[in-house]
């Protein structure tokens, strides 16, 4: 696996390299905002085409690829269909190549580079055409986003316009930051020669957007917090089967996944099957940490026990009616107001050893569903979930993740509001 993906990267590198010999300036990071859209899922803006044009993504941190929606109005002069047999098919390790028996257009061409882009929202995969164009973002020091810069021959797949359906309202398409040669930050790495690191910052605030870093550091967030070098480390780990709507034989899944031992609420481990917690061979179990889930999913016996664990040591504090897709619920003012968030005790996952720990306190454990009501942020995912733990998106926010591919760890931070900042502190004032 190692050395596959060192060769894909490689020919990345030198298609990329060829672009840029004439460019003087190459960006030691690069900045995308992220923010949080009423339906739960996070928007990405990057600009596009010939000439530039803004193009909003939901942000798919295990998808494979960028793509969009080449049906409906994409105008560029730049596009280019990546031809079969060529290293950019290569590349995007596509196993179908064919013609399209219509007038040529984005996303219709003969002799092209095929794969399979899928809506990760609504589990619903199609074909679509391997391509390239050009592609622009914000390069940064870290402080503050600094200068514009472009990549000529960013690979892409087109998608047809019903595959938007669940998609949040204004988005062309998903940008896929998973563990491929063309995801996002693989491609960006290649382009200005930065190590294969990227950094996620996701806000609670659906008018504050937060962060996604790509390349190496710092992270500074105002009031003058460097997160940097106060993350505690795991071990990524790479799933053996593909976890994709398409995949073919031997294929391993893009996504990240971290090896949790345990859970513990309130210094009580819960009672579960921890054989779950570990994936077998045909890709089951285990825990992945994903965007596209709103809230993180347990496998039924996992949630029971922690619902059990969790209403057993709350048992003075009275529950109220369940609201969906939430199972327990509480009146808020049951629970007292700290910096953290609600006074709740802290749900701690597990890692390598018991002195690495995820901990989740009140803000990222309890939802604030209405003025009254607050409840559980975790949610049953059934008794046949193909993944025991899916850490979701709401579990993410105003914790720091920086995904190291280059040595397969993942950095975590732990809430930022410990610290007196969050995910939507960032200076996005430009310094250009």
């Amino acid at each position: 696996m190692a050395a596959s993906t060192s060769f894909s990267f490689s020919i990345l590198f030198l298609l990329f390299s060829i672009s840029f010999a004439a460019t003087s300036f190459r960006p030691k990071s690069l900045l995308l905002p992220v923010t949080k859209h009423p339906s739960g899922q996070y928007i990405t803006q990057i600009r596009q085409r010939t000439p530039l044009v803004p193009v909003k993504l939901t942000v798919d941190l295990g998808g494979q690829f960028m793509w969009v929606d080449c049906d409906r109005g994409y105008v560029s002069s730049s596009y280019k269909p990546v031809r079969c047999r060529s290293a950019q098919c290569s590349l995007s390790k596509s196993t179908s190549c064919g013609d399209c028996f219509s007038p040529p257009r984005p996303g219709c061409n003969n002799n092209t580079c095929g794969h399979f882009p899928g809506n990760t929202i609504i589990q619903l995969s199609t074909s679509g055409e391997v391509t390239s164009d050009v592609l622009s973002v914000s390069s940064t020091n870290g402080f503050n986003p600094t200068r514009a810069v472009s990549i000529p021959n960013f690979l892409f797949v087109c998608g047809p316009t019903f595959l938007l359906e669940g998609l949040a309202g204004g988005v062309s398409g998903m940008a896929g930051f998973g563990r491929t040669g063309i995801s996002l930050p693989s491609q960006f790495s290649a382009a200005f020669s930065f190590n294969r690191k990227f950094a996620v910052c996701l806000s609670g605030s659906t008018r504050s957007p937060g962060v996604i870093f790509s390349g190496n550091g710092p992270y500074h967030f105002l009031q003058n917090v460097d997160v940097t070098k106060s993350l505690t480390y795991t071990p990524l780990f790479i799933n053996p089967v593909s976890t994709a709507g398409v995949s073919t034989s031997g294929e391993k899944s893009s996504e990240y996944f971290i090896g949790v031992k345990s859970i513990v609420f309130n210094s009580k481990t819960v009672p579960i099957n921890t054989t779950l917690l570990k994936i077998d061979s045909n890709g089951n179990g285990g825990t992945k940490i994903s965007t596209v889930h709103p809230y993180t999913v347990l496998e039924s016996s996992i949630y029971n026990a922690l619902v059990k664990t969790i209403t057993r040591e709350l048992r003075n504090i009275p529950r109220v009616a369940a609201v969906a897709p939430f199972g327990v619920c509480y009146k808020s003012k049951s629970f007292g107001s700290t910096r953290l968030g609600p006074g709740m005790p802290s749900i701690d996952l597990i890692l390598q050893n018991k002195k690495v720990i995820w901990r989740i306190f009140g803000a990222n454990s309890m939802v604030q569903v209405n003025e009254e009501v607050l409840c559980l942020g975790f949610v049953d995912g059934g008794v046949e979930a193909r993944t025991a733990i899916v850490i979701g998106a709401y579990q993410m926010e105003d914790n720091l993740l920086e995904f190291d591919l280059a040595t397969s760890r993942l950095g975590f931070s732990s809430t930022l509001l410990g610290r007196m900042t969050t995910c939507a502190n960032f200076n996005f004032t430009s310094t250009a």
